[in-house]
């Protein structure tokens, strides 16, 4: 019987997915501009945190904020964009 490590450093890595993502990658997630992912975050309430001088907006929390404008926009206009 051989003995094996608990890992292998040979083994590929896996990718790790986010907690948060930094406004440009946000601002590309959404399909917007950084310049409007910040003007959204000052007026629309674009759910952010701030730790120091970084912003992140978390993952999880943008998906149900944008789930949320999509399910008003569908209430307003009846139908969804």
């Amino acid at each position: 019987m051989t003995h094996q490590p608990p890992f292998s450093l040979s083994a590929p890595e896996r990718a790790v997915e986010p907690l948060a993502l930094r406004p440009r990658n946000a601002a590309r997630a959404l399909g917007i501009s950084e310049r409007l992912l910040w003007d959204w975050t000052r007026t629309e309430g674009v759910p952010h945190v701030r730790i120091g001088n970084v912003t992140l907006y978390p993952v999880e929390v943008l998906k149900n904020w944008l789930a949320t404008k999509a399910i008003a926009v569908e209430d307003d206009a009846g139908k969804c964009l």
